[in-house]
């Protein structure tokens, strides 16, 4: 098995048992979720490289612990009790290792009545820092901290303390996006006034012009990179069992729209491990398309959930989240530019092959195994194994461990610091090395790449420079006609980081959002480089770990 200095750090640190060496891990997993008659398969799987599994399957599968799900949603109730229920069950999910999504829309505005007391309630943004405090002392699995979403409507009382929550400090284990709905989009293009209205009773508030708080929001995202903005409507109008009622809120991360109590278990292939002869090997990828499916199914079978009405929901819909790393890498090997028309082609053609290759992988095994119990008033008219199939994922951690590019982002720099568990480490992509020539102009190439983590200002051809264009370096609109051509053939949701420079303005941001909305998108996130003093990815490097 090739495995980078970074990768082998990251096992150590987080993922591998006391004494487990790379393979064993794999075994473990392999064994755990295909069983006898899986595993050697599973196995071959994994330890190629060839899919991975999201974090909480490679952590648990085969331990005590056994949770093998990274994405919850939980309800936030208007009272008391149902507040600090979910907080429970918050920390036992993230003590398991997975990560939680809330909708807080539904909580009553600061200095509303309680029990009749006008003025009493706190508000949600209140509660959401004991969520945050809470999730603070809890790491995930013991060997990562905690993460969450919170979801607030656009329409609630709070929403401008919400936009702007993380720009006065604090919050830090949470993502932010706000729910937008139709009504907001209509005003805002009209002009018209929009109504914020107290969840507790349906009541207006307030007015507002919806334009101040659009421009408020790609503030706050160009301050901080946060808020984002998810597009409930469409979210709901792409749901596969509508019947089931709306979704509020996502994971962490924001491609795992769920409903309240369910769960759902990601992985991704590693399209770079499925190419042959400088084009895709459609038949491996059918192969691990195909094999991937029945992993995920398998573990939400061998999966033991945090709670029984975890258990119960996901069970419901058995949703299952098939998605891909390594998309940059390919396009890089294919020779072709990311910041291109054919890329939007490629990317287009690609993802609608393996959704149709999952979802027929998926109705197979409905055949055999039987449907999802939630399947009739779904969208579906034959059997059908899971509720969704597909989703984009990060792959924050898994790329690594693959060592190519993460989900279907660009290239964020080749040459880059990140922080492990505490431990500071530097990377250099071995594209550099393999693609890039040793001089240029008499300059030391990867000594430039090293240094400043792209290949601007050295002399190269401008297909060469083309390809190894970095993703602040790439139009943002781009960007988001690249998430919009993926999100087309994908269940879920997509999770991708509209990257910008440094001198991006709010406007720039708010136009952004407004494009992913007009292409289908179903959220949108955007990330203004050094917007933040604990950047988690820094470009360029002095001493460098080299990918070999």
């Amino acid at each position: 098995m090739e495995l980078s200095p970074a990768a082998r750090l990251l096992l150590e640190r987080r993922y591998l048992l006391p004494g487990e060496t790379p393979d064993a891990l794999f075994a473990r997993v392999a064994g755990a979720v295909g069983g006898p008659e899986r595993s050697r398969e599973f196995f071959s799987l994994l330890s190629r490289l060839l899919f991975l599994p999201n974090s909480p399957t490679l952590m648990n599968a085969g331990t005590p612990a056994g949770q093998l799900s990274a994405c919850f949603v939980l309800p936030i109730e208007d009272t008391l009790e149902g507040i600090f229920t979910s907080l429970a069950h918050m920390a036992l999910i993230h003590r398991s290792g997975g990560g939680t999504g809330f909708s807080f829309s539904r909580l009553r505005p600061r200095g509303d009545a309680v029990n009749g007391i006008v003025g009493a309630a706190s508000g949600p943004v209140s509660f959401m820092r004991v969520f945050d405090a809470a999730t603070g002392a809890v790491r995930q699995g013991g060997r990562r901290r905690g993460a969450n979403m919170g979801v607030l409507a656009a329409s609630h009382p709070d929403i401008e303390e919400f936009v702007t929550a993380k720009r006065a400090g604090g919050l830090r284990n949470f993502n932010l996006s706000v729910g937008v709905d139709e009504r907001f989009l209509r005003c805002l293009a009209t002009g018209k006034d929009y109504d914020l209205t107290n969840p507790r009773d349906g009541s207006v508030s307030r007015s507002i012009d919806p334009a101040s708080l659009w421009r408020l929001i790609a503030a706050s995202a160009h301050a901080s990179g946060e808020p984002g903005v998810l597009f409930l409507d469409e979210i709901n109008r792409q749901s596969t069992t509508p019947h089931l009622g709306p979704i509020e809120a996502t994971n962490p991360c924001g491609e795992q729209p769920l409903y309240p109590y369910e769960s759902c278990n990601l992985g991704s292939v590693n399209l770079a491990r499925c190419i042959k002869n400088h084009d895709i090997d459609e038949d491996l990828l059918a192969t691990v398309v195909r094999c991937g499916i029945d992993f995920l199914d398998a573990v939400i079978d061998a999966n033991r959930f945090p709670l029984p009405v975890i258990r119960e929901k996901t069970l419901a819909t058995r949703k299952i989240g098939l998605g891909v790393m390594g998309f940059a890498e390919t396009l890089i090997r294919l020779g072709i530019p990311y910041e291109s028309d054919e890329a939007l082609r490629f990317a287009g053609k690609l993802m609608e092959g393996i959704e149709a290759l999952a979802r027929e992988r998926s109705e197979e095994l409905g055949a055999v195994k039987g449907s999802f119990p939630a399947i009739e008033g779904s969208v579906y008219t034959n059997d059908m194994r899971n509720a969704t199939v597909t989703t984009i994922a990060p792959t924050g951690s898994l790329h690594l461990i693959a060592g190519t590019t993460s989900g279907i982002e660009p290239v964020f720099s080749f040459a880059y610091s990140r922080v492990i568990d505490g431990q500071q480490v530097a990377i250099v992509s071995d594209l550099v090395r393999e693609l890039l020539p040793a001089t240029a102009g008499g300059m030391d190439v990867a000594e430039h790449v090293r240094r400043h983590g792209t290949v601007e200002g050295l002399p190269l051809a401008d297909h060469t420079r083309d390809l190894f264009r970095t993703a602040v370096d790439i139009a943002p609109e781009h960007h988001v006609r690249m998430q919009a051509a993926f999100q087309r053939h994908v269940d879920n949701a997509v999770s991708k980081t509209v990257n910008l420079k440094e001198t991006a303005t709010a406007g720039e941001i708010a136009r952004i959002f407004s494009l992913a909305r007009d292409l289908g998108c179903k959220g949108i996130t955007v990330y203004r480089y050094r917007s933040r003093p604990d950047q988690v990815l820094s470009r360029g490097c002095d001493v460098c770990i080299v990918d070999d």
